[in-house]
């Protein structure tokens, strides 16, 4: 059962994959570190540009993992403070680990997140990319998820895929089914993926013997590069965040109600503008303070422009204007931010941490969870709340799987969100489920602790 946060304060324990299979029975192409990476000046950040210069996560604040105090700016860069969490398992330094199953593949010595290579996928017309690796032993990984720091130049149209083969052929896909609406290069940022789908037969966790890396393709071609491969602990059960942007009355009258019935708390994205406005059909500020009494949690949303169309003035102008207005109005939720548009790149990531700790997104109408503690914090995975059915699955894989499932909504009359009867049905089948509902307080602590 859930039970809302306000009444319940304390910390918390810290594209289909088969019809991928058919398609492995591909070239298998040993990789050599003598292959000419050719990366494009344009296709993301080497070693000078990447996120943290020691390589051990470790910013000004050492192993000083408490929340900050609500303020403008934070006090540290979250993507540089924490961008390796857990364990690495392979750092893609010799390419004699890696095998071409798919596509096109070469290891690249100009851009790199961390050492002095990475590996570049490549694919034309629709097709695939893939690569595997040969674990040393079979290994037990029922207790864990796997991340890894990713760019690409096709951020709109692909898929990343990390699948987890076991010695008997079973695998498991954990996926990001889409990263950005935009054409602009998000620079390096790290993925953890929740669980998609598995083979007929399921997987044996305690029997992993290989790991692929997959690109799916739904275009020209495809264009990314993958490194500093991380295993992390998986918590001890399952969480949903339930996100509403734009700051809608349909939250607050009916949606707020049954919030409130059904003892869960929520997390509401506002847009400054329309709040201060008091736009036709947006909650006023004394509303939104009174959800924040009842629980759930207010956050930014942006100016609900595209940020990628701002200049480095104007949007850090914006972004320090929305986060001054939070610090003033005293909303707690003011440490983040929902990207407007699903639009980023790695210019607005790099402003966006100067204001704001975790949020961001990327977003898919299918099922797009994350592991708790690998995540990048500034390009969370969210899933579009418009099918009752689909937000089952991810509580379900949450709760199977002890990953988070964030459940994007906006208002009952639109078509990216289901009708009012589905959505007291989803808090109804929530609260029956094995998980907890959280927010991003909850989720950052997970994280921090995580690292």
């Amino acid at each position: 059962m859930t039970q809302r946060r306000n009444t319940r304060r304390r910390f918390l324990a810290a594209s289909s994959a088969t019809a991928f299979a058919a398609a492995m029975a591909g070239c298998t192409d040993f990789l050599s570190d003598e292959d000419d990476g050719n990366g494009d000046d344009d296709g993301g950040n080497g070693d000078d540009d990447g996120n943290g210069d020691d390589g051990n996560g470790n910013g000004e604040n050492g192993d000083e993992y408490d929340s900050p105090e609500l303020q403008v700016e934070t006090e540290y860069n979250s993507r540089e403070e924490f961008r390796q969490p857990g364990e690495q398992l392979n750092d893609f330094e010799t390419g004699d680990d890696w095998t071409v199953l798919e596509g096109e593949a070469e290891m690249d010595d100009e851009f790199s997140f961390d050492g002095d290579q990475s590996i570049r996928l490549m694919a034309e017309d629709e097709d695939n990319a893939a690569v595997g690796t040969e674990l040393d032993e079979a290994t037990d990984m029922e207790n864990l998820d796997l991340s890894v720091a990713v760019q690409t130049t096709t951020p709109h149209n692909i898929a990343l895929e990390i699948q987890l083969r076991d010695i008997y052929g079973g695998y498991a896909s954990y996926m990001v089914p889409s990263v950005s609406y935009g054409d602009e290069n998000p620079g390096w940022f790290r993925m953890c993926p929740g669980f998609a789908d598995e083979s007929t037969t399921p997987v044996e966790q305690d029997a992993i013997d290989e790991i692929r890396l997959v690109v799916h393709n739904t275009g020209d071609e495809a264009e990314v590069w993958f490194d500093d491969l991380r295993t992390h602990e998986k918590p001890d059960q399952g969480y949903v965040i339930l996100n509403w942007d734009d700051g809608f009355e349909d939250f607050y009258e009916p949606a707020g109600e049954l919030h409130d019935e059904y003892d869960v708390n929520a997390v509401l994205a506002v847009v400054r503008q329309w709040t201060r406005d008091q736009r036709e059909g947006i909650m006023t500020i004394n509303q939104l303070e009174e959800r924040q009494e009842a629980g759930d949690q207010i956050i930014a949303h942006g100016t609900h422009t595209q940020f990628t169309d701002l200049s480095d003035e104007e949007l850090d102008d914006t972004l320090r204007t929305d986060k001054n207005w939070a610090v003033n109005a005293e909303l707690e939720g003011g440490h983040y931010i929902v990207f407007p548009h699903n639009d980023f790149d790695q210019r607005v990531l790099d402003i966006a941490s100067n204001y704001y700790y975790a949020g961001g997104f990327n977003q898919a109408g299918s099922p797009n969870l994350t592991g708790v503690h690998g995540f990048d914090p500034l390009v969370l995975p969210r899933t579009i709340g418009h099918d009752l059915d689909i937000a089952m699955q991810c509580v379900d894989a949450a709760a199977q799987h002890n990953q988070c499932t964030i459940l994007n909504f906006h208002q009952f009359e639109l078509d990216n969100t289901m009708d009012l009867d589905d959505y007291e049905e989803l808090l109804e089948y929530i609260n029956e489920s094995d998980v907890e509902v959280i927010d991003f307080d909850d989720l950052w602590t997970m994280r921090r602790n995580g690292h």
